[in-house]
């Protein structure tokens, strides 16, 4: 371990080998921080906190605070990033809010300076959140998806996998997966190709995927009778049924076409 003199790391912290702390940088009771993360200088761990291991977390960023939540009353919650994380400057994240839930970030992900993963939020793997793009409570981002800067995403949201949303954008509807959205409130523009094609995705697979857009968001159909008929027409690939069963299992409704 490589711990700068002016840092302050509890005693009870379990820090595994070859983990850096930067200078002034504090850490508390409760953390453990994987092999080879590496901590910069000024940032604040603490809470009921488990970082991975080969993370990387910036200056000034403050991660595991108490979360910025009325309901909260000192009740014991987690926060818990993964491997290979990357966290830029002065990022802040929260754990749970109610007894025993937590927020979770998982596996390389890059969150730019200034991003916020407030309480009981889910972001999964291989995500990008922006400069300034900040998540209420109980936000789920699903595997690589990509935030734009300054984008607030409302709570309860949900934003599927592979999908975009440009820069400063207010999302407070759940955003489909494969999608590129943009606006305010963010609506739906299309499919998001460059990261379908960069992740492997066929273009057969793609054509379909587009099929059900088009009946999705812009066929004028109810999302009940659009589904029946992606359900009847479309081949049931993995990436159908999955943007099936999203659809179907959204709560807050879908971000809508911009046509």
């Amino acid at each position: 371990m490589r711990i700068h003199p002016s840092a302050i790391v509890s005693p009870k912290a379990k820090l595994a080998d070859n983990v850096s702390v930067g200078p002034y940088s504090i850490i508390s009771d409760n953390v453990s921080i994987g092999a080879g993360t590496k901590i910069g200088a000024h940032c604040v761990i603490e809470g009921n906190t488990t970082i991975g291991k080969k993370c990387e977390i910036f200056t000034g960023a403050v991660v595991g605070s108490r979360p910025q939540d009325l309901k909260f009353k000192d009740e014991k919650v987690f926060l818990e990033i993964g491997n290979n994380n990357i966290i830029r400057e002065y990022c802040t994240l929260n754990p749970g809010t109610a007894e025993g839930s937590k927020t979770s970030v998982g596996d390389d992900n890059l969150l730019m300076a200034y991003s916020h993963v407030a309480h009981d939020c889910r972001v999964g793997n291989g995500c990008v959140l922006a400069n300034n793009s900040t998540l209420a409570g109980h936000v789920s981002i699903e595997d690589k998806a990509v935030i734009g800067g300054l984008v607030a995403i409302h709570q309860f949201t949900r934003i599927g996998r592979l999908a975009i949303i440009g820069g400063c954008s207010k999302v407070v509807r759940d955003i489909p997966p494969f999608s590129t959205c943009d606006g305010h409130p963010a609506r739906v523009y299309g499919l998001n190709l460059i990261g379908l094609r960069r992740n492997g995705i066929g273009h057969n697979s793609i054509k379909k995927i587009d099929q059900a857009f088009k009946l999705i968001f812009n066929s004028g159909l109810s999302a009940k009778h659009a589904l029946a008929r992606v359900e009847k027409e479309i081949e049931k690939t993995e990436e159908i049924i999955y943007l099936v069963n999203f659809v179907k299992s959204s709560e807050r409704g879908l971000a809508r076409s911009c046509r």
